[in-house]
């Protein structure tokens, strides 16, 4: 993968990051990860999923609702945008593998998880599953866009802390 594609603003005023018109935060993975892990342990994996759930189906809808305006992106077209900006941010290597907004589903792998390090290959368990509900708000998104909003769903079928050469995550349409 060749450098993000990506402009980094910095206002002096405050210090602020943008990218693509929106406000970010840099910090390590490590640093990340330590807290993600240490909030699960505290949690229990169920609970702490449970709670991110709401949180990151809104925020990527919201962020692909945003970047529509800023890109002039509509339908499929701002979903891979949202992979490829997920990939080029350090997240992983989001590969859509079947997309059909008219349907509400998606099969999209993940190489390179944020969240599969040395130190957690091993697991044995699905550590990805923060991921899922942001695949669903983003499609969610385009089904809106395209006149036709829907309530989705999307799980980690595969994660490569369980043994996998990748996680692998589908989004169909809520019961």
């Amino acid at each position: 993968m060749a450098k993000p594609e990506i402009e980094i603003d910095v206002d002096e005023a405050t210090g602020r990051w943008f990218v693509d018109k929106m406000p970010m935060i840099l910090v390590p993975q490590h640093f990340y990860n330590n807290n993600h892990f240490a909030i699960e342990a505290a949690l229990g994996a169920e609970a702490f999923d449970a709670a991110l759930a709401p949180a990151g189906r809104l925020s990527a809808f919201v962020w692909c609702e945003r970047q529509a305006e800023v890109y002039g992106l509509t339908g499929p077209d701002v979903f891979a945008h949202y992979m490829k900006r997920l990939s080029q941010r350090g997240w992983g290597r989001f590969t859509i593998l079947a997309l059909d907004p008219a349907a509400g589903t998606g099969t999209i792998r993940l190489d390179h998880s944020s969240f599969v390090t040395e130190a957690t290959k091993g697991a044995g368990r699905k550590l990805c599953y923060m991921f899922a509900p942001w695949l669903a708000g983003a499609l969610e998104f385009v089904c809106e866009q395209a006149g036709a909003p829907r309530r989705l769903e999307a799980r980690e079928v595969q994660c490569a802390a369980e043994g996998f050469d990748h996680c692998l995550f589908e989004v169909t349409p809520a019961p």
